[in-house]
């Protein structure tokens, strides 16, 4: 069988054969590993189309078990970009693949795969949804606030906070053209279901867990060897994450627990240099969550520790004594199902999808994302039980549900079925 995947991440093998750069510090981890894992129990074809800001043409990559096609990114995939047809139109007449896989909704190539060579074996998943996601960008943040924490970096790029929300109301339009041409869909969550039946009632749904990366497979939490009342959250470069309502809650933990730490995967947003890159790359968002740390008295709390590997990220969370997950909205965030892979204490929003990953307390804390309180308070009742914390029930819900051999038979049942 011929496969074609249509990603929105250039794979590490591709980057090494173009740059050199084989580490992969960013999101799209799990689709090598899902791609490894069918590769390992299948004799198929799998060959790997993504725009690329690196290349400026079309370009075939052969890696040891996966075959490349990259095209330039051009003026981007944030807007319709016809562009993109005559390269697909090249690539399908070259491979005639017997299933088209578009993983995610989020950018325009999809799209134009679907508008130049039609819907015909292609099957869609859901990673986020845009067009539902825009609603909440903003959560527990007024205007005052954008308004008054705009940089020179949001100006240039055309406004801040509320054209980020914008701009993705507008790509979630392409992503609803998408779902509304497409005739199968892989999702995960009662939350992408719903969504997907609202945009498009005749879509056939199918059911398909997701397989993450190596790493997050072994190694097991204990509260013996974990830093004591730290926090761990995987990212907070956005108001979706959600960064800004955990910070709040903070002050009601350390009255309790002084010594708290907390350390944040991703970039540094609170801080630039005087560099055009620097002031360009500094948002107003940044900004307000540099001013609440300085309100709040969290300077010597708050550890911001740049983009991590899968390695890193294992580490953080095995020596962290819990894991949060704030956001305003969610589908099934890798993050938490890796912690919970590990068996980390876990708290997090009750928002989106995340009620199929925490269905009951034995797998995290829930509370309503605006509730300060009920954040704070899942924070301190997890502190005071982690000493006796069982990991054994998070850790085995967890492991059935990212089984690597039985989401590959899932996976090639439903290909089989298009």
């Amino acid at each position: 069988m011929k496969i074609l995947w249509i990603t929105n991440i250039v794979f590490p093998e591709a980057n090494a054969i173009l740059n050199g750069q084989s580490s992969f510090k960013s999101s799209g981890g799990w689709m090598l590993a899902a791609a490894n894992s069918l590769l390992a129990k299948y004799d198929i074809e799998l060959i790997v189309a993504t725009p690329c800001q690196n290349v400026n043409s079309l370009t075939e990559l052969r890696g040891r078990k996966i075959r490349y096609y990259l095209f330039p990114l051009g003026k981007g995939n944030l807007e319709k970009n016809d562009e993109y047809r005559k390269y697909w139109r090249q690539i399908y007449d070259a491979l005639n693949p017997d299933v088209v896989h578009i993983h995610g909704t989020e950018f325009s190539h999809g799209l134009a795969f679907v508008d130049e060579c039609g819907a015909d074996k292609v099957i869609v998943s859901i990673q986020g949804l845009t067009s539902v996601i825009y609603k909440y960008y903003n959560y527990g943040l007024n205007v005052r606030t954008i308004c008054q924490n705009l940089t020179l970096g949001d100006l240039l790029q055309g406004g801040g906070i509320i054209h980020d929300a914008k701009r993705m109301k507008k790509r979630g339009e392409f992503e609803v053209e998408l779902l509304k041409k497409v005739n199968h869909v892989i999702g995960r969550t009662d939350w992408d279901r719903a969504h997907v039946w609202a945009i498009n009632p005749n879509v056939k749904y199918h059911f398909c867990n997701e397989t993450l990366r190596d790493e997050f497979y072994s190694g097991r939490w204990s509260y013996e060897t974990c830093t004591k009342f730290s926090l761990f959250l995987s990212q907070a470069n956005y108001p979706i994450k959600g960064f800004h309502i955990f910070l709040k809650a903070l002050p009601l933990v350390m009255r309790e627990f002084p010594d708290l730490t907390v350390r944040v995967g991703g970039r540094e947003i609170t801080k630039h240099d005087n560099t055009l890159r620097g002031i360009y790359g500094y948002s107003g968002y940044g900004r307000f969550i540099k001013t609440l740390i300085k309100q709040l008295g969290l300077d010597d709390k708050i550890t911001f520790l740049g983009p991590l590997n899968a390695e890193e990220m294992k580490h953080e969370y095995l020596s962290c004594n819990a894991f949060v997950s704030p956001s305003s909205i969610e589908n099934s965030p890798n993050s938490l199902c890796e912690a919970q892979m590990l068996g980390v204490p876990c708290v997090a929003s009750y928002v989106g999808g995340i009620t199929n990953i925490i269905p009951n307390r034995n797998c995290g804390y829930l509370y309503r994302f605006e509730e300060i309180e009920m954040l704070a308070y899942a924070i301190c009742d997890l502190f005071r039980a982690s000493p006796t914390f069982n990991n054994t029930i998070i850790r085995k819900e967890a492991l059935q549900r990212h089984d690597k051999v039985a989401n590959s038979i899932a996976l090639m049942n439903i290909y089989k079925l298009l």
